[in-house]
């Protein structure tokens, strides 16, 4: 029989709101088992993770039973809770770059994990950083105990936040949407360790997250969350093979997914390429000068790339492919080294500011975090309006006649114009950064990851909005994304990068169905797909190639 880690029981947390967030759940974990919680964005996820360790936000109020190893945590002193988190409970967070002290030291920081909980001296602890960094397969451990987090990859950095939870072997892990914004390559890897530490430590995984491929690849057991409410749970294989609860098949219909092999691949009807492209690349390159010691880097070689009018190009890789300087540089954004970018026939280098600034007007950006990008302090109905009010177009009737046209085309309500961006879901703040990106008609739009920090129906319904403003307004998009499966929905042609240079490109078709560079198949076989059965990561093995 299995060992009973965590049981949580009738478990509710509210705050000055009628509906409670999470609403009488019941949960159990074993020990070496990998619960997955899934569910929307407000369906109670992080609350319940988060209840654990006594982690609410201010004015929440917890009540029912969270026991650990048969003790209830649940409502324990502060000091008591200061010695759980950490030595038996231990959080792996979402984004690592700010789950990590930048003027630290990560070999610093494990030390501080460590010297919370127990008494070490300064030998001891770079030992253990050192042993910890190795287990979580960070090569040249002992060298990067002396990095900074800003010297390591996105992926290294999650393997150092994983180090941090390790450092005092907990019983049990809380993994709250641990790979979202990692590339697929590096998800792949990520969730190959975490099986590989649970199999290894005996400790329990409670993973957190909307990402239905990741739960296929790693979960035990799915507890599936609505509202604060337990619809469904079951274990992973007998989920997804027959969901019995309309939401969760809701969830699993939404999730984007590739072709399998022997599947047809998506027909995409050329676009016309009558005329010069909307946007062009000529042996472009942006070469950053090397500093302290470090060699110059090429963030971009020589791309030579055309996107035609009214067609989507997704461009894909990894962090530090270039994909997203690329997009900068149509703006004029980044400056570039050696080569030319030209929009509609002109060359921006040989364009005077004026000029330049007319031809920003025509173009648009779709940003990856559309909290950070919207102003606190302004309605949505401000924010829509401020690129109109830039560029003096039309009067204040006729500019609130526009925002209220771009709300109803974004399917939000017009009394949304009135309220600030906290008081939005994260996909209607989506809506908002698509309705001020087309504000003013543009012919250009560049869309950098604007889907992946959405849960999948919500990514669902964005993604199909994005599709019919696109054909109905017919702007050509720079669509870039980490997420295949999501390129493969809306692109009609894909771009490959790798390392500052495209390494293939061509039809949607063509790419996906006969990829024709390793670096591309390892790409493609890396995509976690919803069905349990298979193989986490592979491909892999390719990308030296």
């Amino acid at each position: 029989m299995a060992e009973r880690l965590l049981e949580i029981r009738d478990l509710a947390i509210d705050f000055a709101h009628p509906r409670p967030a999470v609403n009488g759940i019941d949960l159990d974990l074993d020990r070496g088992e990998i619960v997955a919680l899934v569910g929307e964005s407000g369906s109670g996820k992080s609350m319940t993770a988060r209840a654990i360790l006594g982690l609410l936000p201010e004015g929440a109020r917890a009540r029912g039973s969270i026991r650990l190893e048969g003790q209830e945590v649940l409502g324990l002193p502060e000091t008591e809770l200061d010695r759980l988190r950490g030595e038996r409970v231990a959080m792996v967070f979402q984004e690592p770059q700010t789950a990590l002290n930048p003027v630290r030291t990560v070999g610093w920081q494990i030390r501080e994990a460590l010297r919370a909980h127990r008494k070490v001296s300064r030998r001891e602890a770079r030992a253990r950083a050192i042993e910890l960094l190795a287990r979580v397969e960070i090569p040249e451990p002992e060298v990067r105990v002396g990095y900074y987090p800003h010297q390591l990859s996105g992926g290294q950095k999650q393997r150092v936040v994983l180090a941090l939870a390790l450092a005092n072997d907990p019983v049990l892990l809380l993994a709250d949407e641990p790979t979202t914004a990692l590339d697929v390559t590096v998800q792949a890897e990520i969730l190959e360790l975490l099986r590989g530490l649970r199999d290894e430590t005996g400790a329990g995984i409670l993973l957190v997250t909307h990402n239905m491929g990741v739960v296929a690849a790693v979960a035990d057991r799915v507890v599936v969350l609505k509202t604060g409410d337990v619809v469904e749970t079951a274990a992973t294989g007998a989920l997804f093979a027959a969901p019995a609860h309309a939401y969760t098949r809701q969830l699993l219909s939404a999730v984007p997914r590739l072709p399998e092999p022997g599947d047809p691949v998506r027909l995409v009807e050329p676009v016309a390429t009558v005329g010069e492209p909307t946007l062009r690349y000529e042996d472009a390159s942006v070469v950053y000068p090397g500093r302290h010691g470090q060699a110059a880097f090429a963030a971009v070689d020589s791309v030579t790339l055309a996107l035609a009018p009214a067609e989507v190009l997704g461009l894909v890789g990894e962090s530090g492919s270039g994909k997203t300087t690329l997009g900068r540089v149509a703006a004029g954004l980044v400056p570039l080294s050696t080569g030319s970018v030209w929009i509609e026939g002109e060359d921006l280098a040989a364009i005077g500011r004026a000029r330049l600034r007319e031809i920003r007007r025509d173009l648009a950006f779709v940003p990856q975090d559309p909290a950070a990008s919207l102003d606190p302090r302004m309605t949505v109905a401000e924010s829509i309006a401020e690129p109109l009010d830039i560029h003096s177009v039309g009067d204040r009737a006729a500019r609130r006649a526009r925002v209220a046209e771009l709300l109803e085309a974004v399917r939000l309500a017009a009394e949304h114009g009135s309220r600030l961006p906290h008081e939005l879901s994260g996909g209607q703040r989506q809506r908002v950064a698509l309705a001020r990106a087309l504000a003013l008609r543009p012919r250009l739009v560049i869309a950098d990851e604007p889907t992946s920090a959405l849960d999948v129906s919500v990514q669902a319904e964005v993604l199909a909005l994005f599709a019919e403003l696109q054909r109905e307004l017919g702007f050509a998009c720079l669509f870039i994304s980490h997420d295949l499966a999501v390129i493969y929905e809306v692109a009609d042609r894909v771009a490959v990068m790798r390392r500052g240079s495209v390494v293939e490109s061509g039809p949607i078709e063509q790419v996906f169905a006969n990829p024709t560079h390793p670096y591309s198949r390892a790409l493609i076989a890396a995509v976690p797909e919803p069905v349990p059965s298979s193989p986490a990561g592979a491909g892999l093995g390719e990308m030296a190639s």
